[in-house]
């Protein structure tokens, strides 16, 4: 949201040094001094670009006193804030419980990070419910690499590795696992202990390395050394993150039933590790009631059991890394960021509300509204690189790796062939064209002596079965779609592509006269548009206009007063249709052709776009005529219909100049970085890959290529807006 917010840091310090800070840190405050707390209100009272105060608190940040100078701090505050409390006690003393009601009340939100806070915030402190917003503690978005590769990389290989990391403490309970240990080793030889991590400077400082030596003396009195590594360091993030991939199964035994969060537990949910845990809040929100995950406090006979147990049954270990996974791509830090930024917009727009009804106020600060404006992520190529053989792209991904099994499809090479004519007009890359190359010479394999296209190919390049029992036009239109496309580039590719494809299409256009389906003919307009606006000539002209008038035809046939449309339903990719008439329209300027074009399409959007958020048909249930938009359902959301949407308003907006399409167009892009009825990121920036769809309750972590391929055209699409504005 850089667009939206900039973030500035007030740093807490202790009194004891002086530290050089990075540029957004603007303010300090020095805990152990009580003058600076009021000094710290005034400044941020009157700094008129500070329009809202998010306070990360945490009870030990604020001892000797001075959490009655907290206190006094926020009760001074005249402008919006926001109090995270990282800690909620469930049983509290009556001033532990006064202080955090004090805080509370003075307070216009509150985050915790679990439902359990939620509910002792209100049990036992008497915050009110509406006050509360949940928001998890953030997880990272990881590039999953291979974890044999990475055990061999770090001189594991063939182990099967345990880890627990974070700054030592006693309460971290590690002696827990050094206990289990020879009973596990009895079972699993092969077995490694990573201990990773400092002791906690507050900890060294106040006893030194006491508890790190009392392991190390376990660790020698039970004659395991050869099976327990410590890690004395504080590991570089990529380098942890390697360490908890190449882990079998993540221990986190605290001592601490009290605990809230912890951030080592939710970095090790990020890798997707199999997890075993003592059962504090986050970790029994989070793995819910599964019976693998838990132990009971200091029990290393359970721990015994449960790891041999995860140890010798690899496929529950790998299923139990998918449920991980699952569960946390809400808490990923880019949806953590979403939260926050909404609940900073409402709780400024409250304080704004509350304001302008308060006649007793004399302070004159008046909140900016913040208008949430998302940042376009940068382009990347790496994930349909990655899903690319020197055969063509492969169909599915298992989360972000490329799933060989599931074979190839003409439609994604097609899409994938245009993604690249997109990019390469763009930046000019010449390692595009290799690519090119590549997906024209899979469009080639399919296209077969009759005229027709083939769709489905095994991974040993063989045409399957599937080709026999599923409509092939569409796929015939795409690769039309992507040929035309290809062609127009002509003054940008080399020549001998250029005629190769233009054979291709030429094999390829004796079968359009058969063609029927809807959407078939639509991307056969597009194709034939792009094709004739670089070599015009009557016979492609008489195609647009035969295929055009079909469409034609069927809107007719099936439109009424409240159904402005080709068919009696809307099923997928119903921009292409408008879209084409458009393309129809500009190729023969049929007055008719546009009139539906744009009839047609803004009932479209009448339809998917309700305020500021687009929600495409579900393929859960077909939008049917008669039937009101309401009744669309949440979830069966595909990146694809996005993405022609988007493609579709560029179109409009290019021929129309109408704002609204352009509107409708970020509006819709936007539904890829969190605006959607989920609030999360449907692609993700850490892989460049796309998930597969957005369902009612969750996202479908798997990043196929044609949701990646759909990112890509929606991106490249909205790229040239901001080219033309650097312009």
């Amino acid at each position: 949201f850089h667009d939206s917010f900039t973030v500035k840091i007030c740093a807490l310090e202790s009194g004891i040094q002086s530290y050089q800070y990075p540029d957004e840190v603007k303010l300090t405050l020095d805990t152990n001094d009580s003058r600076q707390y009021v000094e710290l209100a005034h400044a941020i009272n009157d700094d008129t670009n500070i329009q809202a105060i998010l306070i990360q608190h945490e009870f030990g940040l604020f001892q000797n006193g001075g959490e009655k100078d907290f206190l006094r701090f926020v009760q001074r505050l005249k402008k919006p804030s926001i109090v995270v409390f990282h800690t909620v006690l469930p049983n509290p003393s009556a001033s532990f419980r006064k202080n955090v009601k004090d805080i509370s009340d003075v307070a216009n939100s509150i985050i915790v990070m679990t439902r359990n806070s939620s509910l002792l915030l209100q049990k036992n402190y008497e915050v009110p419910q509406e006050k509360i917003s949940v928001i998890a503690h953030g997880t990272h978005l990881v590039l999953h690499s291979d974890k044999n590769f990475l055990k061999a990389k770090y001189g594991l290989d063939g182990k099967k590795i345990l880890t627990t990391f974070g700054l030592l403490s006693s309460g971290k309970g590690i002696e827990t696992t050094i206990a289990s240990l020879p009973a596990i080793i009895e079972e699993n030889p092969d077995v490694i202990f990573l201990i990773i991590g400092k002791t906690h400077p507050s900890v060294l400082k106040a006893e030194g390395e006491k508890y790190r030596h009392k392991l190390e003396a376990q660790v020698k009195e039970l004659n395991i050394g050869e099976h327990v590594k410590f890690t004395n360091q504080y590991l570089p993030l990529g380098q942890l993150l390697e360490y908890l991939q190449l882990t079998d199964i993540y221990l986190f035994t605290s001592r601490d039933p009290n605990q809230a969060v912890s951030g080592t537990f939710s970095y090790a949910m990020s890798c997707g590790c199999p997890i075993i845990s003592t059962p504090f809040a986050q970790a029994l929100e989070v793995l819910g009631e599964d019976e693998n995950a838990f132990i009971d406090f200091q029990n290393s006979t359970q721990l015994t059991e449960k790891v041999n147990r995860l140890l010798n049954d690899e496929p529950l270990r790998m299923s139990l890394s998918s449920q991980t996974l699952q569960r946390i791509v809400p808490t990923a830090w880019e949806n953590i960021a979403i939260a926050h930024a909404m609940l900073m917009q409402k709780t400024i727009w409250l304080s704004n509300e509350i304001e302008s009804q308060s006649m007793e106020s004399n302070y004159q600060f008046k909140s900016k509204k913040i208008a949430l404006q998302f940042s376009l992520p940068e382009i990347s190529l790496d994930h349909i690189k990655k899903l690319t053989t020197d055969f063509g792209i492969i169909q599915f991904s298992k989360i972000n790796q490329p799933d060989i099994e599931s074979g190839y499809t003409l439609d994604d090479n097609a899409r994938s062939l245009i993604v690249f004519c997109l990019h390469f007009e763009i930046t000019g890359n010449r390692d595009d064209i290799f690519y090119i190359r590549k997906y024209f010479d899979f469009i080639d394999y399919c296209l077969q002596s009759e005229g027709y296209f083939l769709n489905y190919v095994d991974q040993w390049h063989k045409f399957t079965d599937q080709n026999d029992t599923i409509n092939l036009a569409d796929a015939s239109g795409r690769a039309i779609w992507a040929l035309g496309i290809l062609i127009s580039k002509k003054d940008l590719l080399p020549y001998d592509l250029i005629v190769a494809a233009e054979n291709l299409m030429k094999r390829a256009i004796p079968t359009i006269l058969k063609m029927h389906s809807t959407r078939a003919m639509a991307f056969t307009i597009k194709g034939l548009h792009c094709y004739n606006s670089e070599r015009k000539s009557e016979e492609t002209s008489f195609l647009i206009k035969m295929l055009a008038d079909r469409l034609v035809q069927m809107y007719r046939h099936e439109s009424e007063k409240d159904w402005n449309w080709y068919e009696s339903y809307m099923t997928y990719a119903n921009s292409i249709l408008p879209e084409a008439m458009l393309c129809a329209w500009i190729e023969t300027k049929d007055p008719v052709y546009k009139e539906i074009a744009k009839t047609s399409f803004d009932f479209l959007l009448s339809l998917t776009f309700n305020g500021n958020r687009i929600k495409v048909i579900s393929n859960k249930n077909w939008l049917h005529k008669g039937q009101q938009s309401s009744s669309i359902a949440n979830g069966g959301e595909q990146p694809i219909d996005v993405a022609y949407s988007i493609l579709a308003l560029s179109r409009f907006y290019d021929v129309f100049n109408e704002s609204k399409y352009f509107r409708k167009m970020a509006t819709a892009f936007s539904w890829f970085l969190g605006n959607n009825h989920l609030n999360q990121i449907v692609y993700n920036p850490c892989t460049g890959g796309c998930y597969d769809g957005l369902e009612e309750t969750h996202i479908n972590l798997n990043q196929g290529a044609e949701s990646t391929i759909s990112f890509l055209m929606a991106r490249l699409t909205v790229e040239k807006y901001c080219l033309n504005d650097n312009n």
